[in-house]
């Protein structure tokens, strides 16, 4: 998810607009998440997830130096916390739309499931899987950064000392290694169509109408069937916006492959985009004052 390394850098109101960015991204150029969700995800990740990240890696990394080994202990607790906290809102969300949306016959609009399939459901992945693996890359990267990149960490250590104080810029070199470090990720992103079916409550409206994708999401909700029909709900709001980029996958490409790189490629520059308009805005500002 990436909301405690963006906590730690950013500190917590730049993560709750950067993660903000991104889930704006993907849901409207990937269909990603939903328009209509998209509130809840912001919700859910941005805001949620940066301030407890934020909270649980100051209070675990108090007092600590920049290259302290309790940092990076600290940034991986916090990844792990984050993504779980907002898994569990999303459960939540998921399980309390049964009771407080059902149609003239009583059947759920949205989400059919209840709170007591959508919690474990939608926990079981994170607390194991998503979490451990949140909070290794959460650890590595603090630590990756108190090696090359320790003025990035400083922001959200207003109090450490460092013993030779060296304040690494992010000048021209770093901005290098970044962008190849980025480009490394993108052509592992073919890596993502390894995974099989969905995460929990992503469900289309196509999926939850699909006799072999409604088996897969039986087996996952305690081999309780979905609704024999899809919600009236859902199918209404499925057709509000359709996604130029759907499932990551450009309907003109027959490559599934290339069709994630091209959509993991155009999104990064798309946010990197973004950024740089944002940085001249702001010089200009600060210039004119």
């Amino acid at each position: 998810m990436g909301v405690s390394i963006a906590s730690i850098v950013l500190g917590p109101w730049g993560s709750i607009l950067a993660i903000s960015v991104a889930l704006i991204i993907q849901a409207l150029f990937f269909g990603d998440g939903g328009i209509t969700a998209l509130g809840a995800n912001c919700f859910n990740m941005a805001i949620a997830g940066s301030l407890v990240a934020y909270a649980i890696y100051r209070l675990v990394s108090r007092n600590s130096s920049i290259a302290s080994a309790r940092r990076v202990a600290a940034a991986g607790i916090a990844g792990y916390a984050a993504i779980n906290v907002s898994a569990l809102l999303a459960a939540v969300e998921f399980g309390i739309q049964p009771i407080l949306f059902r149609d003239a016959m009583g059947a759920p609009l949205y989400a059919p499931y209840p709170l007591k399939i959508a919690v474990p459901a939608m926990m079981a992945g994170h607390l194991t899987i998503a979490g451990l693996a949140e909070l290794i890359l959460s650890a590595g990267l603090v630590a990756w950064l108190q090696r090359s990149h320790p003025s990035l960490l400083r922001m959200t250590a207003p109090n450490a000392v460092e013993k030779d104080d060296v304040a690494a810029g992010f000048g021209r070199p770093a901005m290098r290694t970044m962008l190849i470090g980025l480009a490394i990720l993108l052509l592992c992103t073919p890596l993502g169509i390894l995974a099989i079916g969905s995460a929990w409550g992503e469900w289309s409206a196509t999926d939850l109408a699909n006799p072999a994708t409604r088996q897969q999401i039986a087996v996952v909700s305690a081999n309780q069937a979905p609704p024999a029909a899809v919600p009236q709900g859902l199918q209404r709001l499925s057709s509000i916006w359709t996604a130029p980029f759907p499932a990551y996958a450009p309907p003109f490409l027959r490559s599934a492959s290339f069709g994630y790189m091209l959509s993991a490629t155009f999104g990064v520059g798309l946010i990197l985009l973004i950024a740089a308009i944002a940085d001249r805005l702001f010089a200009r500002l600060r210039g004119g004052g």
